[in-house]
């Protein structure tokens, strides 16, 4: 069987601070302990920046993993930051913007669940001459956006499915496929819609979409497989726009079948995002995860290019002629597999 795992790994721990504002859990401004002269007149730390972080939420095992590494990059380099979850709620993600401004963050980086309900705001900070990075879209009010185009990665991800799929099924045993999506987020509509475009065009009319459910969360995902199993029992492929999609999933068909090493060949499934979970699974062999598409290889790689991101905008480099950073795509296979998990 072809295994095709394209491992994205943005990484990092989400630290969900006490405080919505700017280093609100650490003493950013003293080093090893011992306060610095700086420090004592409230001066900024050995970093000399403060970073607020709020991203859509961090319950998802995928953004838990990244946003912990990225945490403990910023703080080994002497930042001031906070990390919070807006828990998929806009008017919260706002609030939270807001609390970074009045903070006098010097750069505040959104993931967001709807880009449109914070463009205000972000523009906001911008003409209070605050640094804004998007992580996920293409954003008119930032400084520079860190994205990725996915359309072609959903598109990556149908590819790899039909891989499977033609492997183990023909036009008169076709394929009963499940897509997982989150249709209201445009960024993962914008996957589900390439997945289900990459299917049509690489399947060789050996497939049929039974189902169609929406989750990002493990267990959400989990319940809402297993009502789609009870409904289509020979339902045996399922593709999805994150991580939850395939641990939720995964979790569900192990337990219709019996557990690990039960697992039909023909039965397999196939998303991005990359967490420790995902990777154990793939690397087990006997579940039913077969292959993950994704972007820089491990958390702490995908940690480590965001924070390269952040030193480049507070740098002052000019993204005025594109700000729109493109992220790159690797594959994970098993040639590699052990150096990801080591940056788990």
């Amino acid at each position: 069987m072809k295994k095709r795992l394209v491992a994205l790994l943005l990484g990092a721990t989400m630290v969900a601070s006490a405080l919505v504002g700017c280093g609100g859990g650490d003493d950013a401004a003293a080093t090893d302990g011992a306060a610095t002269e700086e420090a004592a007149d409230g001066e900024e730390a050995a970093g000399g920046k403060k970073i607020g972080i709020t991203i859509q939420n961090y319950e998802n095992a995928y953004w838990a993993g990244v946003m912990s590494k990225l945490d403990q990059i910023l703080k080994d380099n002497g930042y001031e930051a906070t990390i919070v979850g807006c828990e998929e709620n806009s008017g919260k993600q706002i609030e939270q913007i807001e609390n970074f401004i009045t903070a006098g963050c010097d750069l505040i980086m959104v993931h967001p669940n709807d880009a449109d309900a914070v463009e205000e705001v972000c523009g906001r900070a911008m003409k209070e001459g605050i640094k804004v990075m998007c992580w996920d879209n293409p954003m008119e009010n930032t400084t520079a956006n860190w994205v990725l185009d996915n359309t072609e990665l959903g598109k990556e991800i149908g590819k790899t499915a039909a891989n499977f799929i033609n492997e183990h099924y023909t036009a008169d045993n076709k394929a009963e496929v499940c897509v997982i999506g989150k249709p209201d987020t445009q960024v993962l509509l914008e996957r589900q819609n390439g997945i289900e475009a990459g299917l049509e065009e690489y399947c060789e009319d050996n497939y049929e979409i039974v189902a169609t459910i929406d989750g990002v969360v493990n267990n959400e995902v989990q319940t809402k497989a297993e009502t789609v199993l009870q409904a289509h029992p020979d339902c045996k492929v399922w593709v999805g726009v994150g991580a939850g999609a395939m641990i939720g999933s995964n979790t569900a068909l192990l337990a219709k079948y019996g557990g690990a090493g039960k697992i039909p060949e023909d039965c397999g499934v196939i998303t991005t995002d990359v967490t420790k979970e995902q990777l154990d699974s793939l690397q087990a062999g006997d579940e039913a995860v077969r292959a993950i598409v994704g972007f820089e290889g491990s958390n702490t790689d995908t940690a480590q290019a965001c924070f390269e991101m952040f030193e480049r905008i507070l740098s002052g480099e000019d993204f005025s002629a594109d700000k729109n950073v493109y992220r790159p795509l690797c594959e994970i296979n098993m040639d590699n597999i052990e150096e990801i998990q080591a940056g788990m």
